[in-house]
């Protein structure tokens, strides 16, 4: 891989830094492999994205959507049609799922991983 661009860290510095209440929820599960022993990342940049949690290992992408993805589906399917065509496996959920179902979302997670 090749060298990340100056604005994709930046941007992935401030997503890191200000994470939204659901993107903190998750983490508190995936961080320190509590998740199948996989490892995970938040905000990896993945130019020319910034993936809101990343299993290198699997290569899979944990996508924690709020309300202003619903006005972002072209976009949204482009991103998830890009990173596809890197290999990535993308998992989306929404930010109340995640909230209201840490386990449910972990569990699904896990189940995705492990079926790779």
């Amino acid at each position: 891989m090749g060298r990340i661009p100056d604005s994709t860290l930046e941007k992935a510095r401030t997503l890191r830094r200000d994470p939204t209440p659901a993107e903190r929820a998750l983490w508190h599960l995936l961080r320190a492999r509590q998740v199948g022993g996989w490892k995970f990342r938040r905000q990896h940049p993945g130019p020319p994205y910034v993936l809101d949690f990343a299993c290198l290992e699997a290569h899979a992408a944990v996508e924690c959507d709020g309300e202003g993805h619903a006005n972002t589906v072209r976009r949204d399917s482009q991103r998830a049609e890009y990173l596809t065509a890197q290999g990535w496996r993308i998992l989306r959920f929404w930010n109340h799922e995640v909230l209201e179902n840490p386990m449910g979302v972990a569990e699904t997670i896990l189940v995705v991983l492990e079926s790779r």
